[in-house]
């Protein structure tokens, strides 16, 4: 069973913060964890907290599933 990728899912009506955005941008650009945490300025160990934060608050389970949900939802 395929999770729900639609724009709400996971009971989130609101958009997503500024900070949200930018680091969907960079996933969605394909960017290494390294990369992310460099354009970030945090360390790889917290840009991969934020990104499972990030998953965890919108109902989905990967980075991957987490840029489908942020396109569909036209949040990028």
């Amino acid at each position: 069973m395929s999770p729900d990728l639609s724009p709400t899912h996971g009971g989130v009506d609101t958009p997503p913060s500024d900070e949200d955005v930018r680091l969907l941008r960079l996933l969605s650009e394909g960017k290494s964890l390294a990369r992310v945490a460099r354009e970030l300025q945090v360390s790889e160990r917290t840009a991969r907290r934020r990104i499972r934060e990030l998953c965890r608050r919108i109902g989905v389970r990967t980075a991957i599933e987490a840029v489908v949900w942020a396109v569909r939802g036209q949040h990028l």
